[in-house]
């Protein structure tokens, strides 16, 4: 016997402007449900401030409390609702559909490509209407041409699965035509096959380039183009510990690191790709800025990670995933300099949300301008990178060669990154 729609996901607003808001999840359990209830609400720009995660392996009970920290965000509650409902197993026929970005088979992908005049800050509000639409960038490719005219390719699906509709296709024409104003030459929407399957690369990274960009560890004591901020250093240290003395058939992960932004999500990320089954979880968070996580595991086989070398790859790796979910840097592109953003990439093919939302955001929260843009995958050894490429406008107040303003712009671009 099933459970009401209506009684999966229950979301108890916050009675005052800033107290957080409650989100009830009642249903069956599966593996990685923890990782796709966080992607979501990362999705939506909210913060996991606390949560309490139960079950029997058949049935979970999650509880969250998230909060907005930013006070122009528009949040349409009724839409996470379903966004969480489409990802538990009891809803069998859902609104929405959370598809892998990469075999996106029931989410049609079209093509957005606006023609117009360049200015400061253009990109960032062309995306924040996207994302408050609700729909997914899933590549860009951002040109301007000589006479600082811009020529933009969205690539993007729609977590409404509406915008095959007349209704919702005008909504996003109207709400994108306001943010543009005169200075929009054209705008088109239409179906993006077979152009999208053109723009799924990006252009060659070089070696060394790629070496700083994804290599698993950033030394803190060299001076390179992700040199961190002394308060910022600290969320380079963490303590994750394992104890199977506490429960017979569980093992206890221990974790306390500095609290950041998808900090839970970037937790149950690799939990979900190597498989773990989370029986009991609670995260808690302190006014100093920490976070610590309580979480009973077991493997998919119903046993403890009794083994040594499991244990300390585990660990390993969650170090890696919760320091480091981000990689940005600062780069010469010839004699262009550009910067470059990348995450990793979900076994099931998905991206961290809202990664090109907060770069844009840094970017015209600094008064630089982006000459060229483009979104792509990148495989290396281990894993697939989701890889943000921006080539700098040299017409602003920065100093693209000077290293102080290089670590300038990476240590705001990663502060809003990471909350």
């Amino acid at each position: 016997m099933g459970v009401l729609n209506d009684d999966v996901v229950v979301i108890q607003k916050g009675k005052t402007p800033g107290e957080p808001c409650v989100i009830t999840i009642n249903c069956p359990d599966k593996t990685g449900l923890g990782c796709d209830i966080c992607r979501i609400i990362l999705d939506f720009g909210l913060y996991i401030t606390k949560g309490d995660v139960s079950t029997d392996g058949k049935w979970c009970y999650i509880v969250l409390w998230v909060v907005s920290h930013s006070s122009s965000l528009i949040l349409r509650w009724s839409n996470l609702k379903n966004r969480l409902q489409s990802v538990c197993p009891s809803c069998l026929v859902s609104y929405y559909f959370d598809q892998p970005s990469t075999h996106a088979a029931s989410s049609p992908v079209y093509l957005l490509q606006f023609f117009c005049l360049g200015r400061k800050g253009l990109l960032h509000d062309v995306t924040q209407v996207l994302c408050e639409l609700e729909l997914t960038i899933q590549r860009v490719k951002v040109m301007t041409t000589p006479d600082g005219r811009v020529l933009d390719l969205f690539f993007i699906t729609d977590n409404m699965e509406l915008l095959h509709t007349k209704k919702r296709q005008d909504e996003t024409m109207e709400q994108l035509h306001a943010v543009l104003g005169e200075s929009c030459i054209s705008c088109e929407l239409q179906l993006a096959s077979p152009e999208y399957e053109c723009h799924q690369g990006i252009s060659s990274l070089s070696p060394l380039v790629a070496e700083e960009l994804f290599r698993c560890e950033l030394p803190d004591e060299e001076i390179c183009s992700q040199a961190l901020s002394p308060d910022m250093a600290k969320l380079m240290k963490a303590s994750v510990t394992i104890d199977n003395s506490l429960s017979p058939v569980h093992t206890l992960l221990q974790i306390h690191c500095a609290d950041h932004k998808g900090l839970l999500y970037d937790i149950m990320r690799p939990l979900k790709d190597c498989n773990i089954q989370i029986a009991y979880g609670r995260l808690s968070s302190n006014n100093k800025g920490y976070g610590d996580l309580d979480l009973f595991i077991q493997q998919k086989d119903g046993k403890k990670i009794v083994d040594p070398d499991k244990q300390s790859a585990l660990c390993s790796r969650l170090k890696v995933e919760m320091l480091h979910p981000l990689r940005v840097i600062i780069a010469n592109r010839g004699p262009d300099t550009e910067l470059l953003v990348a995450n990793p990439v979900e076994l099931s093919g998905k991206g961290r949300p809202r990664v090109f939302y907060d770069v844009t955001l840094a970017l015209k929260s600094l008064g630089i301008c982006i000459f060229s843009a483009e979104i792509g995958r990148h495989s290396t050894s281990d894993r697939e990178w989701e890889v943000y490429r921006f080539l700098l406008d040299e017409n602003c107040n920065f100093q693209f060669s000077n290293l102080v303003a290089r670590n300038q712009i990476v240590d705001r671009v990663r502060r809003i990154l990471m909350g």
